[in-house]
């Protein structure tokens, strides 16, 4: 097992010079496509680096110079193990997320130029961070094709400030936090001064609540919970009048179907709903819900326990 922070690299900034003097001194290297409490493990992929690719590693790890300040949470892999030329071991450090090095100094440092790092690695033959990549960036495009869906169900003057609430989180979380509070607290005050009235403006919101019922990918985002707050936040007579008097659509129904689902509803209010709100509910995910909306069914939630 190889252990992180053995070897006198934790204090002072990260910067590329520290990381070059510890390779100049290096006899060789070994990259494992494991944490560092499974690098030594056989069945984990690894390479020898030596002589003067060693030179080539050093320009590929390249660090922006003073680190983020932070360390990231998980173990961290490939593993990078630097032994002089005696063989004994000088640095250990790890990657993080494709994109970061620990190990140089008292914080976690961006590489240069990530991608290249993922590509001399899999020229030989560690390709594990490059399908990790390749799975990320489809996961991203996925995301990116659901927050337009949400955006583009935004209700008539309020796309941009949608576009502000689903803006994805950068690394500064604390500078994000606060402008995600204005930027909701601006599309709650919108949603109410362009429907004053508050059967119109719960409709709006079911039907809005209601995109994330269908999104493949489960669970509800930050921006999903931004509208169920808002609907939450609404007197619930009135949100069940709303669903009581004329006909609401499919959408409105998944987005009812969330929000009484949900355990701040359930724990304000409890799991019955009147009729015949609750009939209709079930009806409409009888026949067209969704799997957790048949699940929540199933384990009363709505009212009385219904086959599906």
């Amino acid at each position: 097992m190889i252990y992180e922070g053995t070897t006198g690299m934790d204090e002072g900034a990260p910067t590329t010079a520290r990381l070059r003097d510890v390779l100049d001194r290096a006899g060789h290297v070994v990259i494992a496509e494991g944490p560092p409490d499974k690098a030594d493990s056989a069945d984990v992929a690894r390479i020898v680096v030596t002589g003067t690719e060693i030179a080539g590693l050093a320009h590929v790890l390249a660090i922006v110079d003073g680190g983020t300040g932070d360390r990231c949470r998980c173990r961290g892999w490939p593993t990078i193990t630097v032994h002089d030329v005696k063989g004994e071991l000088i640095a250990c450090w790890t990657l993080h997320h494709q994109t970061g090095l620990r190990g140089i100094g008292d914080c976690d440092a961006d590489l240069q130029d990530g991608p290249a790092l993922t590509e001399w690695l899999a020229e030989r033959g560690l390709t594990g961070s490059r399908e990790v990549q390749a799975g990320l960036a489809l996961q991203e495009a996925e995301e990116d094709r659901r927050r337009l869906r949400w955006i583009q169900a935004a209700p008539a003057g309020l796309r941009d400030t949608a576009v502000e609430v689903s803006e994805p989180p950068g690394r500064d979380l604390q500078a994000r936090s606060g402008r995600l509070r204005d930027a909701e607290a601006r599309l709650a005050r919108l949603v109410h001064e362009s429907y004053p009235d508050g059967v119109e403006r719960i409709r709006i919101l079911l039907a809005w609540a209601g995109v994330a019922a269908r999104e493949s990918t489960g669970g509800l985002m930050w921006y999903d919970m931004a509208i169920q707050q808002q609907l939450l936040s609404e007197d619930h007579e009135l949100i069940l009048t709303a669903l009581a008097t004329g006909s609401p659509s499919a959408a409105q129904l998944d987005g009812a179907a969330e929000i009484f689902g949900s355990l701040e509803w359930t724990g304000a209010h409890g799991k019955r709903l009147p009729e015949p709100l609750r009939s209709m509910l079930i009806g409409h995910i009888q026949a067209d819900g969704t799997d957790p909306m048949r699940f929540r069914m199933r384990h009363g939630y709505y009212g009385a326990k219904r086959s599906a």
